[in-house]
């Protein structure tokens, strides 16, 4: 089979995977920018059963992958560091389960429910100055759905505020298709250099955040994290912990947007909890995952895929795949019979920020629809911009009429 581009030029990401899905097959090869080979997965099955091979059948260490190490894929490919370095989404085994343990420490339940509190004050505070803008037409990304993630994290690891805004702008360019090598490698060279400088800082100037937290735990137990392993933890976090609750919130505003008698519905029952997780089924900010890569010579869904070959899980295309969640798969609907999906992943690899993620939605939607329950898109659903990105997928931007607040 001739290998299918991904992305194409004037499709969104969501809409490409699930064509591929319905029309290939769930089980196709493709072609990314820079002519870089690699499968991709996109029915519900096939992605449950990829997922549940990790640490078995797959592995997302890059060293299993000989296209990484021969040229094959160049070295100066813009989307390499998110699929290298030392963070947790390229480790395997005992170190996966080791930086993972570190991490949880920050996203224990009793930590994140603890933090309700102050996303909400955050949230009330960005509101209050959404009610100031005199203009009837407002940026709902620029004003809301964008500085909430940003100061939630930033804030959870002590990145001062005047900092926090050049750390989305380096994620943009990192998860960016369109990137060019040099922007990605300058992008990534001044994030790295940030983070070890930050860390410096912190050491010398301690405070209440989870960076020092993870500091003193460096110095208490030197073996179990080294310098450069803390640089690509808060380098995970920082990025992952912000980017996809942008996206989502968004993403959930324009569903809801689509449909005025759901939110009526959605607000007189409360039902925010089942908001969030249909738009985790459908409306999620997470297309797909990179990469994975087969231990061995595997058969999926009668395809076989060599070892070592870099596999895409797509966790859109699963979401919205019709063989699981029936024809009407693609619409958005809260009151749908839940049903499981793969929203945060499944797993070894599970999202670890799940819990602080649905914490955010649940409370930005809530309170933004309570205080402007008449909120709508300024423009047609279909001349939303979005993001040029493989990975994740959500507006640049989302005009947005507010309505009278309540």
């Amino acid at each position: 089979m001739h290998p299918l581009q991904l992305p194409v030029p004037g499709e969104r990401t969501s809409e490409t995977v699930s064509r591929y899905r319905d029309e290939g097959g769930p089980v196709v090869p493709v072609e990314l920018p820079g002519k870089v080979a690699a499968w991709i997965v996109t029915s519900y099955e096939t992605v449950n059963e990829v997922l549940s091979g990790d640490g078995t059948l797959y592995g997302k260490n890059p060293v299993n992958c000989p296209a990484m190490h021969d040229g094959t894929i160049p070295p100066d490919w813009p989307l390499r560091q998110l699929v290298e370095g030392e963070h947790l989404l390229v480790k395997d085994g005992g170190d996966h389960r080791r930086l993972r343990g570190l991490i949880n420490r920050a996203f224990t339940p009793a930590r994140v429910e603890a933090m309700g509190p102050r996303i909400q004050e955050l949230t009330d505070d960005l509101l209050d100055r959404l009610a100031e803008q005199r203009e009837e037409v407002v940026d709902l990304v620029q004003h809301f759905s964008e500085p909430l993630p940003i100061a939630v994290i930033c804030e959870l690891f002590g990145v001062p505020e005047g900092e926090r805004y050049q750390i989305r702008e380096w994620t943009n360019v990192l998860l960016s298709h369109t990137a060019t090598p040099q922007e990605a490698a300058t992008a990534a060279d001044e994030l790295l250099g940030y983070l070890r400088a930050y860390i410096g800082r912190r050491r010398v100037e301690p405070a209440d955040d989870l960076t020092t937290g993870l500091i003193r735990a460096q110095e208490d137990d030197g073996d179990r994290l080294s310098d450069s392993e803390m640089v690509w933890i808060l380098w995970l976090v920082l990025i992952a912990g912000h980017e996809t609750t942008v996206h989502l919130i968004a993403n959930t505003v324009i569903a809801l947007c689509s449909d005025p008698g759901q939110v009526a519905k959605v607000r007189k029952d409360g039902i925010w909890a089942e908001v969030v997780e249909e738009s985790l089924r459908a409306r999620n900010s997470v297309q797909n995952v990179m990469f994975r890569y087969a231990l061995q010579e595997v058969e999926v869904a009668g395809t076989t895929i060599p070892a070592g070959e870099p596999i895409i899980v797509s966790l859109g295309a699963a979401g919205t795949d019709p063989a699981k969640f029936g024809a009407d798969a693609d619409r958005f609907d809260a009151s749908r019979e839940p049903d499981v999906h793969f929203g945060f992943g499944r797993g070894p690899h599970f999202c670890l920020g799940a819990p602080l993620a649905r914490l955010e939605m649940r409370i930005a939607l809530a309170s933004l629809f309570a205080r402007y329950p008449e909120l709508r898109l300024a423009i047609p659903e279909d001349e939303v911009a979005y993001s040029f990105s493989l990975i994740t997928e959500g507006p640049t931007a989302l005009p947005v009429v507010l309505g009278p607040r309540s």
